[in-house]
């Protein structure tokens, strides 16, 4: 996102000028980077723990359903 040193604030791109400056203050304003010196420097964060027995569990359940499913219909045909 833009933004303006001399207001302080962050400007949605579409209000700024068509000259690059800020509507209020008339100055220019940086333009957006989007993140990149960011990006480049974190690590991706790993999935927690929980989420992955979440995972796990939620495998475990539909899996002994799908079995569940398939002992009902070889059954009743």
């Amino acid at each position: 996102m833009p933004w303006c040193a001399e207001c302080d604030r962050f400007l949605s791109p579409p209000t700024v000028r068509g000259d690059g400056t800020c509507p209020s203050c008339g100055r220019p304003v940086e333009p957006a980077r989007a993140g990149a010196d960011s990006a480049a420097t974190e690590e991706p964060v790993p999935f927690p723990w929980h989420l992955k027995l979440l995972a796990g569990a939620a495998a475990v359940y539909l899996g002994y359903r799908a079995w569940q499913g398939v002992v009902w219909v070889v059954e009743r045909f």
